[in-house]
């Protein structure tokens, strides 16, 4: 059996690897929930805690996806993933120490689900193929070439962006500056010519249905985004799966969530989220 104290001291990896199977805070902490339940439960001895536990929530996070697949190719507009939003130097929190950055959550977001749970338990959470192919009772050499497959496909379209924390925190402060007192040249200036913003509303607020590319289309794109009227607009610095970003607030509820990567202090991609369902849980911790 596992007891309370003992699935405590694995919340954080259980959180992580739901959160990275499932891109949304909500439903990682919903399977976190449910691995409980269903651990608790257990009445024979468990040898090895982490990985009873890992296998389970893995497994929940697989069948949640298989679900999750349909919906996803509804979504009206680009799809990101519910971000993770701390205060700046928030220290060694379940969120900031199991954050990625939403660019590489979007590059997992293009593997199998098998792909996926695969690299996450094998690249973030060190287990052993060994340990993986019985967590997914799969044969220990099928799942080391699921591994290699998945690992080349990450490898090959992650993002490398080398920007210092501070480099990222002056820019997108200049930048947003620049947004809201609509020096279009400055914006220009601070964006690389080949810049790709994506906006994320699920249909249900205002948002670009498709991926606006290069800096003239983008820098147009978000000065007529910020000049739109809102009631009592605040604009506070966060960090956003780990990385410098903003949180807007609207009459004092969340409304938008952007990060910037940035390299040679220019910013080279936006992902805004305005989602009002992946901002929820925002709310609650605002409340």
């Amino acid at each position: 059996m596992i007891d309370a104290t003992t699935f405590e001291q694995h919340r954080r990896m259980l959180f992580g690897i739901a959160y990275r199977m499932l891109g949304s805070v909500a439903d990682a902490e919903d399977l976190v929930q449910d691995t409980w339940l269903r651990c608790s439960q257990v009445s024979t001895p468990v040898d090895n805690p982490a990985g009873y536990l890992a296998r389970t929530v893995t497994n929940l996070a697989l069948n949640r996806l298989t679900s999750a697949a349909a919906t996803r190719e509804r979504y009206v507009g680009p799809w990101l993933p519910e971000p993770l939003v701390t205060q700046p130097d928030a220290g060694e929190g379940v969120e900031l120490a199991e954050s990625v950055s939403l660019a590489l959550l979007v590059v997992l977001e293009s593997l199998s689900p098998l792909e996926r749970a695969v690299f996450v338990l094998k690249e973030v959470f060190g287990f052993s193929f060994k340990e993986i192919a019985g967590m997914l009772e799969r044969g220990e050499a099928a799942v080391r070439q699921v591994g290699r497959r998945a690992r080349s496909h990450v490898q090959a379209r992650r993002p490398r962006y080398d920007a210092p924390d501070e480099v990222r925190r002056r820019v997108t402060d200049e930048f947003l500056a620049a947004c809201l007192g609509g020096d279009l040249n400055r914006m220009m200036e601070l964006l690389a010519p080949d810049v790709t913003a994506w906006s994320d509303g699920g249909g249900k607020v205002k948002a670009a249905l498709r991926p606006q590319h290069g800096a003239d289309k983008v820098a147009r794109f978000l000065a007529a985004v910020v000049s739109q009227p809102m009631d009592d607009p605040q604009v506070h610095p966060v960090d956003v799966n780990g990385r410098p970003g903003l949180l807007l607030t609207v009459a004092g509820r969340p409304d938008t969530v952007a990060c910037a990567e940035i390299a040679d202090a220019r910013i080279t991609e936006i992902r805004i989220i305005r989602n009002p369902d992946k901002l929820r849980h925002l709310a609650r911790t605002q409340a």
